[in-house]
């Protein structure tokens, strides 16, 4: 236990200055960087618009389930399927504050590699989707962009960057944290020696686990490190970083009914293709080599002798674990206040919600309706409560034309 404890606090003070200040950066962007910014450059049916999609979307801390709706509210402001695709490609599988605790954690060469094979894969798979998906069959969208917000400014930025971005990824970055001090003390050094012959099984057997799975492109940064560290090649763990955060189930089937089947093959096969082709090339250029060097130096990074934090990194860690207990305890006071108050309110089952970007899409989408008063969304349960006398047809299509998946009356 003393050795878990002693990685725990390893790991997380070399994450937590880069962590608080990526998600600041974020916030900036989220308040100060008008949501008309992206859309006018997206317009244009040309390689420009896919170009700009990916560049835009790779500072933005969007997961691969709440770029969902945010790619749809662009698609309905005229932007061209190759800039929606290169952004929905590109945004989820990095972020400012995904980049910084990259480097803080795996290093320069990671950091560079994650953005670059993000911006590629985008452009690549926008220019490919330009050109096979065109007419693909699609569901008619309605915009679900988050309505305008207003307030302080400066408190907006605090406010999305330390509460509801900790709220979207928190407990999946503490759980990737331990799992990282887990493996570092648990996995045997010559685990993945055995298939160091073979980093091309090591990669498929990556894509395997993660495309299925939601990943943070934040929390996964601690596991990958300490896959490495174990002996995994680099290569597999930048698909596990690729494709991970890139995709999930719930986001290929909303993909699929949102823009058409074409659009969701052609998408899969450019995040699987282009994660193999960057894992082959870490591979080569040796990215990665400082954490097997500091693997094989310190005999892991749980060592006692490894523990020299300074106090500025010790205060971050206690500012960051602080945030993220506080964001998570108040997730979990208003779910119990939601099932306390809506005792006359209809609850349905919305699949596709992941983070406080699903939520608010939702919640402003069925909110629109004519004779809804309240609305509250919850992502971690997959319901929605709705308070008014709108039909639950109307309430299907508006949440459908959000993106996500209505499944009725819960329970």
């Amino acid at each position: 236990m003393k050795t878990f404890l002693l990685s725990f606090i390893d790991i997380t003070g070399e994450m937590s200055p880069y962590l608080l200040l990526g998600f600041l950066i974020a916030g900036i962007l989220h308040v100060y960087v008008p949501r008309r910014f992206y859309s006018r450059y997206l317009s244009r049916d040309n390689k420009w618009s896919v170009v700009y999609a990916a560049l835009l979307g790779i500072p933005l801390p969007l997961c691969s389930c709440g770029v969902i709706p945010t790619a749809i509210g662009l698609k309905n402001e005229n932007a061209s399927k190759g800039a929606v695709a290169s952004f929905l490609i590109a945004t989820p599988q990095t972020g400012i504050d995904s980049i910084l605790a990259t480097f803080s954690l795996m290093g320069l060469g990671f950091a560079i590699m994650r953005p670059v094979a993000a911006l590629v894969t985008g452009i690549c798979g926008g220019l490919l989707i330009s050109r096979i998906a065109k007419d693909d069959d699609t569901t008619a969208t309605a915009s679900a962009a988050c309505g305008t917000e207003y307030g302080n400014k400066l408190w907006r930025v605090l406010k999305y960057a330390y509460y509801d971005m900790i709220q979207d990824i928190g407990a999946r970055l503490f759980i990737g944290l331990l799992l990282a001090s887990l493996i570092t003390i648990a996995v045997p050094d010559e685990f993945f020696l055995t298939f160091g012959k073979y980093p091309l099984v090591q990669m498929i057997v990556i894509l395997v686990i993660s495309i299925p799975m939601y990943i943070c492109s934040t929390g996964s940064i601690p596991i990958a490190a300490a896959l490495v560290m174990k002996g995994l090649s680099p290569g597999a763990a930048l698909v596990m970083l690729m494709a991970g955060p890139a995709v999930n189930i719930a986001s290929i089937l909303v993909v699929r009914k949102s823009m058409g089947t074409r659009f969701t093959y052609a998408y899969l096969l450019t995040i699987v293709v282009f994660s193999i082709v960057f894992g082959m090339i870490a591979n080569t250029l040796g990215i990665g080599s400082e954490l097997i060097q500091s693997s094989d130096a310190t005999n892991g990074c749980c060592t006692a002798a490894h523990i020299h934090h300074s106090p500025f990194r010790i205060l971050c860690s206690a500012i960051l674990l602080t945030l993220i207990a506080t964001a998570l305890i108040m997730k979990i006071f208003g779910r119990h206040r939601i099932h306390e108050t809506s005792g006359g309110a209809m609850v349905y089952i919305v699949e596709g919600m992941h983070c406080n970007h699903c939520k608010a899409a939702v919640e402003q989408a069925v909110g629109r309706i004519d004779g809804v008063t309240a609305t509250k969304a919850d992502p971690k349960n997959g319901t929605l409560t709705v308070e008014g006398n709108a039909s639950e047809e109307a309430i299907r299509n508006a949440v459908e034309q959000a993106g996500f998946l209505f499944k009725g009356v819960g329970s």
